[in-house]
């Protein structure tokens, strides 16, 4: 990366790192676009998914009936937070992917409740968002530093606090959407620069009944058929693209055999979509479709061996009673 640039805000306790270029994405969406609508079978990578519409529309999914991830995850992180903090001691906090940091506060209180916290370090591809967080956290906790490393969290990058005890956090299984090489090579990269000291807490989507797990990717209010093709509107506008959404329906299923939900966009009718800024036409028959998401689902086995693979090694696990989602303490190997 480069065009790197700091700044640190009035207070002095926010500090921004963007190591994109200038504002821009780090994300290729175009070269993305060209070989994944050129493939067989035709696939996009599930963060484009993420413009500012199709996160706001994210946030509602999780409010759904049927999305039991987030509440689910809450109540884990809730019971055991007193137990991580005491078990691992940080005094700061670093996250993946961390957005709006909301279900991080429950981490942050009990390193405050303890005595411990000094700095909150988040690493995002947005600067808006980074910075709206930031600046919502140092107003709620008067001693906190706050450290934003603006980038593709995807690649390795430095971890924030480097001379501090840190509590590493990639909550909401989004480890999930990475194919298993991916979720492999990602782990590997905060491996290498943790010390022994410090920890990493993994949120993971548990294996359990099919109809439960599909439910949740097909709510009754259609708004994860909303989210879905919502992606279809960002290639339209980013690319110059003329899909129409009408013409593509919402697919979520599970692949039993690959352990993960699979979300597409299939095509109702034959289309023929031009992208401009690829000098590309995109062929559909009726039927095909476009894949959006993959949504890798956990056992404790499958986990052990994916850390294992990552460098890491399971340290603490938990569950909920029902067994639909996990936490996983992880050091490193």
């Amino acid at each position: 990366m480069s065009d790197e640039s700091t700044s640190m805000n009035a207070d002095e306790r926010i500090t921004v790192r963007n190591l994109l270029h200038g504002e821009g994405s780090p994300f290729e969406l175009a070269e993305d676009a060209r070989s994944g609508l050129a493939s067989t079978p035709k696939t996009l990578p599930p963060k484009y998914l993420y413009d500012a519409s199709g996160s706001d529309l994210f946030e509602r999914i999780t409010e759904q009936p049927e999305y039991y991830q987030t509440l689910t995850e809450l109540e884990i992180l809730r019971r055991i937070a007193p137990l991580i903090v005491d078990r691992v001691r940080p005094t700061a906090l670093v996250e993946f992917g961390s957005g709006s940091a909301s279900k991080t506060r429950v981490l942050l209180d009990e390193m405050r409740r303890a005595g411990r916290l000094e700095g909150y370090g988040m690493l995002d591809v947005s600067e808006s968002a980074s910075r709206a967080a930031a600046a919502a956290l140092i107003q709620a906790y008067p001693r906190l530093e706050v450290e934003c490393v603006i980038a593709d969290f995807e690649q390795p990058q430095p971890l924030p606090f480097p001379g501090k005890r840190r509590l590493l956090a990639f909550l909401g299984s989004t480890i999930g959407n990475f194919e298993v090489e991916g979720a492999q090579a990602f782990l590997r990269g905060p491996a290498e620069r943790m010390h022994d000291d410090d920890a990493f807490l993994i949120g993971f989507d548990l294996v359990k009944d099919i109809a439960v797990l599909e439910r949740a990717y097909n709510d009754a209010a259609g708004v994860t058929e909303a989210f879905n093709k919502n992606l279809l509107s960002v290639l339209n506008r980013e690319l110059g693209a003329d899909f129409n959404p009408g013409g593509f329906d919402h697919l979520a299923f599970y692949n039993e055999a690959e352990a993960r939900i699979e979300m597409h966009l299939v095509a109702n009718r034959p289309q023929h979509v031009t992208v401009i800024d690829l000098d590309m036409i995109v062929e559909f028959a009726a039927g095909e479709s476009l894949r959006t998401e993959l949504s890798h689902k956990y056992t404790r086995r499958s986990v052990e061996a994916l850390l294992e693979a990552g460098g890491l090694a399971l340290d603490l696990w938990e569950t909920d009673p029902n067994g639909k989602f996990a936490l996983g303490l992880a050091r490193r190997r």
